[in-house]
């Protein structure tokens, strides 16, 4: 029976002897993340410092920690901390150039998104972008808003002129002049005289 036991014993002992070292590694950030917060908590007293730079300070800290503690976990288990940081470091690169890769993207349709919501014009309105020092960049009727693209028909004095498609983008970056529908006739109109 005490040949079992031992065997018994023996079989399991890795295994526990891995999840001891588990719990204590986790059991050392926690205590060592806890003990930062209280040290920052402390500094904030002391020292007038904004919560703005301590709440910042206190998360990056701390997910420094759950990081170190989670790949010394790893490492207990066989897997080796090159190969973590080389696929944490792949991942990351190829995430940076699909982020810049449809950066303009998303941001056409967000603002798509703010224009369809917030209404600064309206199918029907003339708009004009224009750039500094009064210069205009486009002018024309909104005749279509999609995610990427207002489509605008330029106004030529001879009457409709070119399909213009400006990114929805630039409606935030650059001062807009908007006139609706058909008050364009009255408006102008007083401002002739």
């Amino acid at each position: 029976m005490n040949e079992s036991l031992l065997l018994l014993l023996q079989q399991w002992r890795d295994p526990l002897l891995l999840g001891l070292q588990v719990m204590f590694i986790l059991l050392i950030a926690y205590l060592l993340q806890r003990l930062v917060v209280r040290g920052l908590e402390r500094l904030g007293r002391r020292y007038p410092l904004p919560p703005e730079l301590l709440l910042p300070l206190r998360g990056g800290i701390r997910w420094f920690i759950i990081g170190g503690a989670l790949i010394m976990v790893l490492e207990r288990f066989g897997v080796s901390a090159t190969v973590i940081w080389t696929a944490f470091s792949g991942f990351v690169a190829v995430a940076a150039i699909a982020f810049f890769a449809i950066w303009s993207v998303l941001s056409n349709l967000l603002c798509a998104v703010l224009i369809m919501t917030v209404g600064p014009f309206r199918l029907g309105d003339l708009v004009e972008l224009v750039e500094s020092f009064d210069k205009p960049i486009v002018k024309g009727r909104v005749i279509d808003i999609n995610l990427l693209y207002t489509t605008l028909e330029e106004i030529s004095e001879s009457g409709t002129g070119a399909i213009v498609q400006v990114p929805n983008s630039l409606f935030f970056q650059k001062v807009v002049r908007r006139w609706r529908g058909t008050d364009i006739q009255t408006t102008n109109h007083n401002t002739h005289e």
